[in-house]
């Protein structure tokens, strides 16, 4: 019941409220489009122990999000993972495009969001819960998961909006394996606001207006035929950004695992540079 009223009260939240600042999340998706020209590079780690298993994992991925213009942002992920005391491996790279469909400012902003992914089942950045995800998913030992390969297609429905400094962004998600698997269905959900919205007239990096603070809420939907909340995996993550004025973002969230289908807790960083106008 927790889980539905939140859902339920963010996503509606996002069609009827939301700082072109830095958002502060790692799942969820905001109108925001990168800067036509501009490169941002991000490192973005993961760490966790799964809940029955003894071995710690961190993954990592590192992205490249480049604006092709004001309406199309393109990005591409690299992935890896560390279990334990086994090796690190590479598992598999993320190509997304960001498509905005309404160019000026709206009560809400609809962005439609596609990705392909070839990745492997050792794969840990854990970008989105879909389908019937659960902690079980991540005690398989990797070096036995990264023979199962995952080609995928991914769409998102983006709607986002700001309002007197508030963010609020909703996402519905539509994974497809094209191994023949059912469609599956997710969410995220989130709502974020900075410390105070009136900058200093001087350039500083420990301003209020410099941080920002959300929470996330995300988690599965089921799949084709079997659209449902239970037997799936749910999560509530609040997290915090601090932006500097030379372009450097950092990002912690905490991620708490909300039913017994979820893990314990993640622990996600993050840290990105923006390049403006690399080709312009």
């Amino acid at each position: 019941m927790f889980v539905r009223s939140s859902i339920l009260f963010m996503l509606l939240g996002a069609a009827a409220l939301a700082s072109a600042q830095e958002t502060p999340y790692f799942i969820t998706y905001t109108h925001h489009m990168e800067e036509p020209g501009s490169l941002e590079v991000a490192l973005n780690p993961v760490a966790g122990v799964p809940k029955g298993g003894a071995r710690h994992f961190t993954a990592s991925s590192l992205e490249f999000e480049y604006g092709v213009n004001c309406w199309w942002t393109s990005e591409l992920y690299l992935d890896a993972q560390k279990t334990g005391r086994d090796s690190a491996l590479f598992t598999g790279y993320r190509f997304e495009n960001r498509f905005r469909m309404l160019m000026k400012e709206h009560a809400v902003n609809p962005v439609l969001y596609v990705e392909y992914e070839d990745i492997t089942g050792a794969d840990r950045i854990l970008k989105e819960v879909v389908g019937f995800d659960t902690f079980e998913d991540l005690l398989e030992p990797p070096d036995e998961a990264r023979h199962e390969k995952k080609r995928e297609v991914e769409a998102k429905l983006i709607l986002s909006t700001n309002r007197k400094g508030w963010n609020v962004a909703g996402n519905l998600i539509a994974e497809k394996n094209l191994n023949g698997s059912p469609i599956e269905f997710g969410y995220a959900a989130a709502v974020s606001r900075p410390l105070v919205l009136a900058a200093s007239p001087d350039p500083c990096s420990l301003c209020p207006e410099n941080f920002s603070l959300g929470v996330e809420l995300y988690g599965g939907l089921g799949e084709w035929r079997q659209v449902k909340l239970a037997g799936t995996s749910h999560y509530m993550a609040p997290a915090v950004a601090w932006s500097l004025p030379n372009g450097v973002t950092f990002k912690f969230s905490p991620s708490f695992g909300v039913n017994s289908n979820s893990n314990r807790a993640l622990v996600r960083f993050g840290v990105s540079y923006e390049i403006p106008q690399l080709f312009r």
